[in-house]
């Protein structure tokens, strides 16, 4: 589903305290629990284009693609972070200010030079190693200002503090190395030039020049020491396919993106100044397409959309958007129409079902709710889409199929990490389901589970 009506996607348990995505137009209350949130978005092709730039590099990492979430989110700071439980995030600031494919495909293999090292463990590792000196300067710092010895105690704490902080920045810059040579050796696994990781991480060599609060905080965070850019560059300059371009459709597929994000992210205003009248490219028709539907204005953005169709009609991305149109303006079943070309040309994208899905149960009707409970249960399959449980509690309700209604709840509230109001609803399944029945021990799973642990 796109961006403006982007769902919660499953919880990000490893940030800590529970980080849950805020969704740009979803109705339900986020658990009380939430703390430490982020901006989650979905749309399908953005993820489908993140998927395809990264999963080669993990295979050449030796990690299993499968293993790794990858979330987008809603920010427009050029960065992008690994969590813990192998999970990659990207701003959508990365991905509109970057100006090639190659650059961005550069960022993912740094940051799986960080997955592939380990490097968040051996960063809190770090952390903690130097934690007990630390507090034990401090305290011997608070017992001499106790003793009267003001500026000797005064010296402990802030010695200790800056001796903490520079060991922590070098043993820092020391991981950013290591992933920088990890990712130019990722991409020379899998036949890529690492010529836009260099040019990326030059122009953020740039950016420390500048003072901080005009910096960057991907330039901030992942600090670029001249021997550590002469470094890379000897790296990345030895790699037979250093002179590999992007290919043509590679550059199309990235533009395209680059110009959904600024139509449904930006102010409409800034889009038409972006993509004028007269830019008559298929991102720039993309883009005013997006933005004349969130001005309301249905016959131009349906107008926009049209020439992108009969350019590329196997554009499942395209159909999808369309779809989005249609249901948001209210017209059911022609964006049933198109959410079902959608899913023809791409039947593999469980975010094209979410969506044909949610257009049927719109419709009403017993055969469009089993219907779109078809694809619904597609669209959960993966367990990513929670806001495709979500849909499958209005629509088993919509049947009088309570016992559904309620494991489908707590699927979705399972999804987002809030334990109790799952396991209320997992323990409401329980007594009307069939005894023993897959989705009876579906529930007894969820209606178990014990709240994760805070540290």
């Amino acid at each position: 589903m796109p961006i403006l009506k982007a769902c919660l996607k499953g919880s990000i348990r490893a940030l800590g305290a529970l980080a849950i995505a805020t969704a740009l137009a979803f109705h339900a209350a986020l658990p009380a629990a939430a703390q430490g949130r982020i901006s989650i978005i979905s749309d399908a092709e953005t993820e489908a284009m993140l998927r395809e730039y990264s999963d080669p590099i993990f295979q050449a990492a030796g990690i299993d693609p499968r293993a790794v979430k990858i979330h987008l989110v809603n920010d427009r700071n050029l960065n992008a972070f690994v969590a813990n439980g192998q999970q990659m995030f990207v701003h959508t600031g990365l991905i509109t200010i970057v100006d090639t494919p190659s650059e961005l495909i550069g960022v993912i293999a740094h940051e799986t030079g960080h997955m592939s090292g380990g490097h968040l463990v051996k960063r809190r590792e770090e952390f903690e190693s130097m934690s007990m000196p630390v507090i034990a300067s401090m305290i011997l710092g608070v017992g001499a200002i106790a003793a009267g010895q003001g500026d000797a105690g005064m010296a402990l704490i802030m010695g200790s503090q800056h001796i903490a902080q520079r060991s922590l920045l070098a043993f820092t810059r020391e991981q950013e190395a290591s992933a920088d040579q990890a990712g130019a050796t990722f991409l020379q696994r899998s036949g890529q030039s690492g010529k836009g990781m260099l040019d990326l991480f030059g122009s953020m060599r740039d950016q420390e020049l500048l003072s901080a609060n005009r910096q960057d905080p991907y330039a901030r965070s992942h600090p670029m020491s001249g021997e550590r850019l002469a470094a890379l560059e000897a790296r990345v300059t030895a790699s037979p396919y250093f002179d590999k371009p992007d290919s043509p459709e590679r550059i199309h597929q990235f533009k395209m993106v680059q110009a959904k994000l600024h139509g449904f992210l930006d102010e409409p205003g800034v889009t038409f100044n972006r993509y004028p009248p007269s830019d008559t490219s298929d991102y720039a028709l993309y883009a005013r397409a997006v933005a004349y539907h969130r001005t309301g204005q249905l016959d131009k953005a349906l107008a926009e959309l049209e020439p992108l169709l009969k350019r590329d009609p196997d554009n499942p991305y395209v159909w999808e958007v369309k779809g989005q149109i249609y249901f948001e303006s209210g017209k059911v079943e022609d964006a049933i129409a198109a959410y079902r070309k959608s899913v023809e040309l791409k039947p593999s994208d469980e975010q094209l079902h979410l969506g044909l899905g949610r257009a049927l149960l719109a419709r009403e009707g017993t055969g469009s709710t089993n219907e779109a409970i078809e694809h619904l249960q597609i669209a959960t399959k993966s367990g990513e889409q929670a806001f495709g449980y979500y849909q499958l509690s209005i629509a088993y309700g919509q049947l009088n199929d309570i016992g559904m209604a309620e494991l489908s709840a707590a699927q979705y509230y399972d999804a987002l990490g809030a334990v109790g109001e799952a396991k209320g609803h997992a323990t409401r399944a329980l007594k009307l389901l069939k005894q023993g029945s897959p989705e009876w021990l579906r529930a007894q799973d969820i209606a178990i589970q014990q709240p994760p642990q805070r540290g």
